[in-house]
């Protein structure tokens, strides 16, 4: 198997809760429209929110931001938002979802899709756990960083909401801690692979 470095990253899958808004739009506005690695965000809803944090997120975005569907493909340069009252499991080359109960009080779950997004991808997948006011989110950070994959967490001294990043740096310890600018210059400079590929 070729190393880190020469295969790239496929998949950049981001958890964040309350605060995370914000968080997100800073964080897709500092991508580039050359970006190439698939990107799912999973933020905390209700389970009858509309569609408004798609397009708040398009408006900040050069990517292309859809909502996932079940069985959707997973493409390069494309930003995904897990549905409000699902949850959002990446299998190899693409999603699906799930109405299985929520875990800790939330579905769509953090944990749910980074545990099957290292599963599928493991050390070509990053994790970035980001403001929020539980710990969802930290068992999947670690599985993460544990099948070699990069494990990246806001500084809490930066997140309107501390409880999710101070949780996922006890749950992952070498995690690297960042401000949202800092992480988006080091995705973005990140060497990218091909989620749709089958050499796994």
């Amino acid at each position: 198997m070729a190393n880190k470095g020469e295969v790239g990253y496929d998949l950049v899958v981001v958890g964040t809760s309350w605060g995370g808004l914000d968080a997100l739009r800073t964080l897709v506005s500092g991508l580039p429209e050359t970006f190439k690695m698939a990107v799912t965000l999973v933020q905390h809803r209700h389970k009858d929110s509309d569609h408004l944090l798609r397009t708040l997120l398009q408006e900040r975005s050069a990517l292309e931001v859809c909502e996932v569907e079940d069985k959707m493909p997973l493409e390069q340069g494309r930003i995904y938002v897990a549905p409000p009252d699902y949850h959002t499991l990446v299998e190899p080359g693409h999603f699906s979802l799930s109405t299985e109960a929520p875990v800790r009080f939330s579905r769509p779950s953090i944990d749910v899709t980074f545990l099957s997004a290292a599963d599928s991808y493991g050390h070509r997948t990053v994790g970035i756990v980001l403001t929020g006011a539980n710990a969802d989110g930290s068992e999947g950070l670690r599985r993460i960083s544990d099948r070699g994959g990069l494990a990246i967490i806001q500084d809490p001294a930066t997140a309107e909401s501390t409880l999710m990043p101070a949780s996922a740096m006890k749950a992952v310890p070498r995690a690297r801690v960042m401000t949202l600018m800092e992480m988006t210059k080091l995705i973005a400079s990140l060497p990218a692979g091909d989620p749709e590929r089958d050499d796994r």
